[in-house]
């Protein structure tokens, strides 16, 4: 009975409100990278106290631009603080919510009297960032080579400088009770549509998590199946994609501490075509996107079949090729499925592996590895020449996925139909092929349709999915957006030729 009260206590102690600035840096003083100081005047000697947490404060701006005004202006109140300091951002506030955010992102909080609510809270927050770099995880030959960084002032530059028109629109939402993270939502006022931006906002809003620490939280958190291995934002580190996105009505989310922008509604093509399409011809980016949709086919499939004919169905095997298969596996102890899922299954450890160890460790764990692991399996009989190509080429085929998580997506999914071609051949793999599409028919993007447009058909977004078609041709932005402008430019205008004559 005792230990139930002390705890109800102690909750009680614990969920008291901080109702004074006095109490608010009492609580602070408990931590020891808080400081509270106290200096006088030197010309009204009137006493000051500074409070301030260390590891958040710029100390070059506190000891140049900060500190001389305090002890050699004529400052007697809060007011000529505002006035004779040349700090950009000067508060005069008794608000204890406003002193406790604002001296976490590293205002100096000066006081006049120690005891009293009212001060000033003065800019001096130091910024930790780090130079913008080139794009690793969508690189490009050609075109842009800017990138995201963590600091969401500075990706807001790199996008105000793409775009420098007075219709983009920013919103800034603070997430999360612990941390209490800005999250930007961007988009052109005039173009996108006012639901998606709206449903954009409400689904941010509502979020109830004490933690965001990156953009990878937002999506999870607002999906609309969340259950679902597919990607529903696409996330993106280009500063230039996320410019021609919302050109075409989208809406992209930036969080601060995160170096990667989110995109929305999105459709299932759009994971499957890389940026640099745009900077090619529209013939050769045409034939590398259905190269990598070949790819992506062949990836998931080429496993499973290769179970399904050699458990279910003999007869589908080419006489030439039947010898070779039977010279390859005739050592074998395993049947199919063991000898694809050991396989399988080795090359996520690899990846992985390289993954997660330094570059250079990383690049020689994947060769080396590969190397000696699927030659030892060979010549030890526990896999078949014949299937180590076909995983190695399934592997190299997922690779081509531009976008990261969906690369993911495509290599988690050969596992359900390798399941199914164990259990009813070719027939399974049809079977769960229908279970995948009926699920991405189901699938929205903030509401939109996830396999728009091939479902429901429009004939006029097809201009840049399955294929893309020259600019000319891609006057009007997507449907499936509902933008407020349809027309991006004049079609007939765009094709005429200009030339000089002579």
């Amino acid at each position: 009975m005792f230990k139930w009260f002390r705890k109800k206590q102690n909750k009680q102690k614990q969920a008291s409100p901080i109702n004074t600035t006095w109490e608010l840096l009492n609580v602070l003083a408990q931590s020891m990278d808080f400081e509270k100081q106290t200096f006088t005047n030197a010309n009204s000697q009137q006493h000051f106290w500074m409070s301030y947490i260390v590891p958040l404060v710029d100390f070059e701006v506190v000891q140049k631009n900060i500190l001389p005004f305090l002890l050699h202006s004529p400052i007697e109140t809060l007011d000529d603080i505002k006035q004779m300091i040349p700090v950009e951002d000067i508060i005069i506030t008794s608000n204890v919510t406003t002193v406790e955010e604002k001296m976490h992102e590293g205002y100096l909080f000066v006081q006049f009297n120690e005891f009293a609510n009212k001060g000033a809270l003065i800019k001096a927050q130091r910024n930790v960032i780090r130079n913008v770099s080139i794009p690793e995880v969508e690189f490009s030959v050609v075109g842009p080579k800017e990138t995201f960084l963590e600091s969401l002032e500075v990706n807001l530059h790199l996008l105000r400088k793409r775009i420098p028109c007075n219709h983009l629109t920013v919103k800034i939402l603070k997430i999360g009770k612990l941390s209490k993270t800005k999250i930007a939502i961007i988009y052109l006022k005039g173009i996108a549509d006012e639901e998606n931006v709206n449903t954009v906002t409400q689904r941010i809003s509502e979020i109830d998590f004490d933690q965001i620490t990156d953009s990878s939280y937002i999506v999870q958190l607002i999906s609309d199946n969340q259950n679902s291995p597919f990607p529903q934002l696409l996330d993106t580190e280009r500063p230039d994609r996320v410019a021609a996105i919302l050109a075409e009505g989208k809406v992209a989310i930036i969080v601060d501490g995160s170096p990667h922008a989110l995109i929305g509604p999105t459709t299932l093509v759009e994971f499957f075509s890389s940026f640099e399409d745009y900077f090619l011809n529209w013939y050769i980016a045409s034939f590398f996107r259905l190269i990598r949709l070949f790819s992506v086919a062949f990836s998931v499939l080429i496993t499973p079949i290769y179970v399904a004919t050699l458990s279910y169905h003999y007869e589908l095997i080419p006489k030439d090729l039947l010898g070779t298969l039977i010279t390859s596996r005739r050592e074998i102890p395993f049947p199919p499925i063991l000898e694809a899922l050991f396989l399988e299954l080795t090359i996520e450890l690899l990846r992985e592996a390289g993954a997660r160890l330094p570059t250079k460790v990383g690049q020689t764990i994947g060769i080396v590895g590969g190397i000696v692991i699927g030659t030892a399996s060979v010549e030890a009989g526990l896999t078949s020449n014949v299937l180590l190509i076909l995983v190695a080429l399934a592997a190299l085929a997922s690779f081509t996925t531009p976008v990261y998580k969906m690369g993911n997506t495509i290599r988690l999914m050969r596992f359900p139909f390798l399941l199914f071609a164990e259990l009813w051949g070719l027939l399974g793999v049809v079977f769960c092929f229908c279970i995948f599409m009926g699920h991405l028919l189901q699938l929205t993007s903030l509401g939109r349709p996830f396999l728009e447009p091939i479902y429901p058909l429009r004939l006029t977004d097809l201009k840049d999915a399955l294929i893309r078609l020259p600019f000319s041709n891609q006057s009007t932005r997507p449907q499936q957006l509902h933008p407020n402008q349809l027309f991006r430019f004049s079609r007939k205008k765009a094709k005429q030729k200009k030339d000089i004559d002579e």
